[in-house]
């Protein structure tokens, strides 16, 4: 077996690890990087590149086959003034400082125009991605429609049939892909005792404080209850991803760390294994559980940039990006409740895991707490990838601070 794979020997960082991560003076013992304090700051600077050191994950291969190259055609971006929210414009430095940034990528027509890493991570280290998963998984699930191996049209019970009868029953695969269903399920972040961290715990990203919870997601997903009909306004609930990778699962009889293998990593031309966490029985983290390089992360990016397509073969199914960045009038209107006031103007929609923030041009996203990001700007032709880590699972000040810039700097480069 690939995944459930047993705790490595080391789980915490060493003071020097600790030390060189955050600059600060030597730690106590009991300030060491542990499993109950890894997504906090300044631990997490250590613990999102050392994922598998904490929590048990499955291989994602990248595979036999070559490598998809990322020409270099650096450039001096010294110059780039990008606003910042508050009055200010910044230096891209000062940017990836305020922004906390762990690795910077930016692409413009398939070619690299600045590769930073900070906080000690190296090229070849894997950052966790948060809910860059989601659109990872996206692509994936896109690939087995395109397949014929289930449609969005499906009810998850007619693949998880001992689904049955709990809150998913009526529940549909396109319901999960656009934060629709109507499943109760708290994604407060600052909450410990939200849904969302309490599951954590069955997961194995923290230490289980609740005895009575299952054993594995699996067997947590029929303890949950509605909130309203399924198909109705967005609610984001990373919930909702995981049991759609059980569904992809089901429909095809192979693990999710195979599926993204076989379907994404090996034909994009990844440079490295990636990862993703797993609970107890195997079962993926597919929310916010892969773990990538930033490259890769990067040569996913440009390979959206490219319409699913690499060296003349389809990848990612056109069709699929297609729904997905399609500014279809119930979803834009589902999606209009939780949206800014940007947002509202531009038309903004969420679809297929995606953050559609212009379908126009279009310019789009994946993204996760603690700042990961995908960003596509088609009319610029540039991808950037950026890691973070702030210390917050989420800051809205921040978030509007990374968006600016990263828009800024695409029209930049294009001139």
């Amino acid at each position: 077996m690939q995944y459930g794979s047993a705790m490595p020997d080391r789980q915490f960082a060493t003071a020097a690890e600790l030390d060189l991560m955050t600059g600060a003076p030597p730690f106590p013992p009991e300030r060491l990087v542990s499993l109950a304090n890894w997504q906090d700051p300044p631990f997490n600077r250590w613990g999102f590149q050392h994922i598998r050191d904490l929590i048990p994950t499955a291989r994602i291969r990248r595979g036999d086959g070559p490598v998809r190259e990322l020409p270099r055609a650096e450039r001096d971006l010294s110059a780039i003034r990008l606003p910042f929210g508050d009055g200010r414009s910044v230096d891209i430095d000062t940017f990836l400082t305020e922004t906390y940034s762990d690795g910077f990528l930016v692409l413009h027509r398939g070619l690299e125009v600045t590769e930073r890493y900070l906080n000690g991570m190296t090229p070849d280290a894997t950052h966790l991605l948060m809910s860059v998963s989601k659109s990872v998984t996206s692509v994936v699930c896109g690939a087995l429609v395109d397949a014929g191996l289930l449609a969005p049209s499906d009810l998850v019970t007619k693949h998880v049939p001992e689904l049955e009868g709990t809150c998913w029953s009526g529940c549909t695969v396109r319901h999960l892909l656009d934060m629709r269903a109507g499943t109760r399920f708290n994604e407060d972040y600052a909450d410990l005792e939200a849904d969302v961290r309490v599951y954590e715990q069955i997961y194995l990203w923290r230490p289980r404080t609740h005895d009575e919870l299952p054993a594995d997601i699996t067997a947590y997903y029929p303890t949950l209850v509605n909130q309203g009909p399924h198909g109705g306004p967005f609610d984001y609930r990373s919930i909702l991803t995981d049991l759609l990778a059980w569904v992809m699962e089901r429909a095809t009889g192979a693990r999710f760390a195979d599926l993204v293998s076989e379907h994404l990593w090996q034909p994009m031309g990844a440079e490295f294994d990636a990862e993703v966490t797993v609970d107890a029985h195997g079962n993926a983290m597919a929310d916010g559980g892969v773990c990538a390089t930033l490259s890769d992360l990067a040569r996913f990016g440009q390979l959206l940039l490219d319409d699913g397509r690499r060296d003349g073969s389809a990848i990612i199914p056109a069709a699929w990006i297609r729904d997905t960045l399609t500014p279809d009038p119930d979803t834009v209107a589902a999606f209009a409740t939780e949206a800014t006031e940007e947002q509202r103007r531009r038309g903004s929609f969420y679809r297929n895991q995606f953050w559609v923030f212009d379908p126009a041009l279009p310019i789009f996203y994946g993204s996760g707490i603690n700042g990961q990001t995908v960003f596509v700007h088609r009319p610029a032709q540039v991808v950037i990838a950026k890691l973070s880590t702030w210390p917050v699972a989420w800051d809205d000040e921040i978030a509007f601070r990374t968006i600016r810039g990263m828009l800024a700097l695409a029209e930049s480069i294009a001139g």
